[in-house]
């Protein structure tokens, strides 16, 4: 579905065909999705998360739900009323150092 908006005439070079694109875009917008799905569940009360699968997965999963071969899931988002929340025993380690995870100006 997507490549059929990336080969609308504001998205194709000269000769009509798809731009092929560095980093596709569309990888972006799902993720600002997922993100705004999870942010508007927990601004409900709700717990929720997101679950990928192997190829195999989505072929199983696409025939349970009866989606159509032009799509592509990347993941599923379940959502529900949360358990108690259980602290990790991952805390005891204590946190990860600015500097050993981000950059600045160059890696």
């Amino acid at each position: 579905m997507y490549h059929r908006r990336y080969r609308e005439s504001d998205k194709v070079d000269e000769s009509g065909t798809e731009i092929d694109w560095p980093v596709p875009y569309w990888w972006m917008d799902i993720g600002c999705t997922v993100e705004n799905i999870l942010l508007a569940a927990v601004d409900e009360g709700l717990g929720a998360g997101f679950a990928g699968t192997d190829r195999e997965g989505w072929i199983q999963a696409k025939a349970l739900l009866g989606i159509p071969d032009e799509f592509a899931p990347v993941g599923v988002m379940p959502i529900g009323y949360p358990l108690p929340d259980v602290k990790s025993p991952s805390l005891a380690r204590g946190k990860v150092s600015m500097s050993e995870f981000a950059r600045r100006e160059r890696w």
